[in-house]
């Protein structure tokens, strides 16, 4: 019998919940941050909540999710971000394949 070499592993994976805070309703920030995600290639979703706060989830590779982290803090050019709070999600999270843009919650 012979003996198996593992292959290549893959980049250990995140997923991470954002609520933003600030002026980030009526700028353009879930397009921008919709094109940025597909940019970086992770997959998820973002939306504008009721209360004038945007909310995402976010899934891939730690290092392309930390980058979408470090984009929100300063988002489009119009928007004016007073804070994100990111929490952990379980990897069981359903994100999907692709990132979209969500209607209002």
């Amino acid at each position: 019998m012979g003996t198996s070499i593992p292959g290549p592993s893959a980049a250990p994976t995140a997923t991470r919940h954002l609520h933003i805070t600030g002026r980030v309703q009526g700028v353009g920030y879930r397009y921008h941050m919709a094109q940025e995600a597909r940019r970086l290639g992770v997959a998820g979703w973002v939306r504008n909540r009721s209360g004038g706060s945007v909310e995402a989830l976010v899934h891939g590779p730690v290092a392309d999710v930390e980058a979408l982290i470090t984009w929100a803090h300063h988002g489009p050019p119009l928007a004016w971000v007073a804070g994100v709070v990111v929490s952990e999600s379980p990897e069981a999270a359903p994100v999907g394949t692709g990132f979209e843009p969500r209607e209002t919650e």
